[in-house]
């Protein structure tokens, strides 16, 4: 199959949905996080938890969106834009955050030390692991393209709802995610056409939201009964439901944004979304941190403290990309030519 967009085109309801999701992402890990910090929970929380059910698998359908073209490519070229270029952003990073934590988890023992740094290349490294499965679903996607698209998306929606928790993440991420990234490649016309009528007709749109809120929220506020299933939401199937469903959702509340010009920041924050994924993780520590030590959530409250967290987590890493970019440090966030393996058209930043 082809994409529907010509080589390099960039669509800016795409960016705004990914903006969308890379700050839920970051509102998850900063909600929790503080939470965690303080023992006890604001109203972020509740956001998080709705977003819960779509939060992951929007990223992944739309990060599958512009695959078509990819994989007719020769393994050259397709591995140095869906592989070298993802893995090199995990090394980097992957290299940064051990140097950070690595010590302390090794706890002081040099042998283990090693262990763990060699162990981080097999099995993604904490927030990381978003970029290094996106380099595994690329490849699958690659190897499993002559199959038919039925057969494709049967198989990754049965290793979703068997909901295969191994121990190892990638593993149990490839399990819980492919289908949705295979979803994006299969069914990217079909997203695109979406967010065009939706882009179009506002009212039955936001009908239509309206009514998918209602049905998100029940499944994810609501406990299932069935043990090892918290809510209605995490049920096998309903959860891979609600994920599509959702991931439709985002796709029209960032067409319905783009059409009325109301989009400007998440677009923006979309278009370096990758940039904020590899980042976030030591401003939000930071401002986590200062509240706790200042007492300064226990002032304005857990919610409102999570929310400053998120935004930190969020701001931070695109004003530090802004001021080093054109730097010997652009390397953080654009790919060099030494590290490319087919010619590039041109430098590759992260996003």
């Amino acid at each position: 199959m082809t994409s529907p967009l010509p080589t390099g085109e960039r669509i800016a309801w795409v960016d705004t949905a990914k903006g969308i999701c890379i700050i839920l992402v970051v509102m998850m890990h900063a909600t929790l996080g503080l939470g965690e910090a303080v023992g006890r929970e604001g109203w972020m929380h509740e956001v998080v938890a709705f977003a819960k059910p779509f939060r992951m698998p929007d990223f992944f359908l739309v990060s599958g969106l512009f695959l078509g073209r990819a994989v007719t490519r020769d393994w050259r070229i397709f591995a140095d834009r869906r592989i070298v270029h993802f893995l090199y952003f995990y090394l980097v990073w992957y290299v940064i955050q051990f140097a950070m934590k690595g010590w302390g988890l090794a706890g002081g023992d040099p042998a283990e030390l090693v262990r763990l740094f060699a162990l981080g290349f097999i099995e993604p490294f904490g927030t990381l692991w978003f970029i290094y499965m996106l380099a595994v679903y690329s490849v699958a996607v690659k190897l499993l393209r002559r199959l038919p698209p039925v057969a494709l998306l049967a198989g990754a929606a049965a290793l979703q709802i068997a909901h295969i928790e191994s121990g190892w993440l990638a593993i149990d991420a490839f399990a819980a995610y492919f289908v949705y990234f295979a979803a994006g490649y299969v069914f990217a016309p079909r997203v695109f056409a979406i967010a065009a009528w939706a882009g179009r007709n506002a009212l039955p749109a936001l009908l239509g939201l309206g009514l998918w809120a209602l049905g998100n929220g029940f499944a994810a506020f609501t406990p299932s009964g069935v043990s090892g299933h918290e809510t209605i939401a995490t049920l096998p199937g309903v959860s891979l439901a609600l994920g599509l469903a959702g991931a439709v959702a985002i796709t029209a509340v960032a067409a319905l944004l783009v059409a009325r010009g109301l989009a400007g920041p998440l677009t923006y924050c979309g278009e370096r979304s990758i940039v904020v994924y590899l980042a976030f993780f030591l401003p939000m520590a930071a401002m986590r941190v200062l509240l706790v030590k200042t007492g300064l959530v226990d002032v304005i409250g857990v919610g409102w403290g999570a929310a400053l967290v998120t935004a930190a987590g969020v701001v931070a890493p695109l004003v530090f990309e802004r001021l080093i970019r054109g730097t010997v440090l652009d390397v953080l966030f654009v790919r060099p030519r030494a590290c490319h393996i087919a010619a590039p058209a041109r430098l590759a930043p992260a996003g």
